[in-house]
């Protein structure tokens, strides 16, 4: 069976990391979570006072963006967590703060380039799942799979909150969710770098009626028709 690159892109909180994990363990590819990289960079942001007022100190954030070390670990049970400098962040980087910036962060065409380069090195040998808003666009055109995910605003609010609220985190309400959600999904279809489209030759997934379940069967079919030909 021959190793093919698959990109899933689409809009914030639609299931694509939960879809790209499984279909990865399932078929013995390399996940990355190329949403994680960019809260990576953005908590690193916070974290060193880079972000005021909703804009980016792009020419400190450029003096310091090579002191910035994006890896991957993978835990006791075989889950992937993100490291910042050598930390597991990877709690850290799923709250509401990080969640509320990464947007402006990842609109930066500084940091974009950075991620794009580290995530077009991490696919070299193919047999690799990549979720994200720009791979099928901008880091892999010549993916031989292309997903684009989507679901209603209200739908993919409701499920982060529930994801939220099964990790122990009571603090944020379901209006909070959906204006992030929609906040996200105007800066990410209208950033002047790589902004969230279909790739012309994407397949389009709407999930919102779905289970986990139905959307791998799905996405494990299409798979299966490029790689045993």
């Amino acid at each position: 069976m021959k190793k093919i690159t698959i990109a899933v892109d689409g809009f914030s909180s639609c299931g694509k990391s939960t879809m790209s994990k499984e279909l990865a363990k399932r078929v013995g590819y390399v996940y990355v979570d190329t949403g994680a990289m960019y809260r990576g960079v953005t908590l690193y942001c916070l974290r060193n006072g880079l972000i005021s007022d909703d804009k980016v100190d792009e020419q400190r954030l450029g003096e310091q963006i090579d002191e910035i070390s994006i890896t991957f670990g993978i835990d006791e049970n075989g889950a992937q967590y993100l490291m910042l400098n050598g930390e597991n962040v990877e709690k850290e980087i799923r709250g509401m703060e990080v969640s509320g910036k990464v947007s402006i962060v990842a609109a930066v065409p500084l940091v974009r380039e950075a991620m794009v380069e580290l995530q077009r090195k991490m696919g070299d040998d193919k047999g690799i799942v990549m979720d994200g808003r720009d791979i099928g666009t901008t880091v892999f055109p010549d993916a031989e799979l292309k997903i684009f995910v989507t679901a209603s605003p209200q739908i993919r609010a409701q499920r982060r909150l529930d994801e939220m609220r099964s990790k122990g985190n009571f603090d944020v309400t379901f209006e909070d969710i959906l204006f992030n959600v929609e906040e996200r999904d105007r800066i990410d279809q209208t950033r002047a770098v790589s902004p969230l489209r279909k790739a012309d030759d994407a397949l389009v997934l709407d999930n919102s009626e779905m289970t986990i379940d139905e959307q791998n069967e799905w996405l494990m079919a299409e798979f299966k028709k490029r790689t045993e030909l």
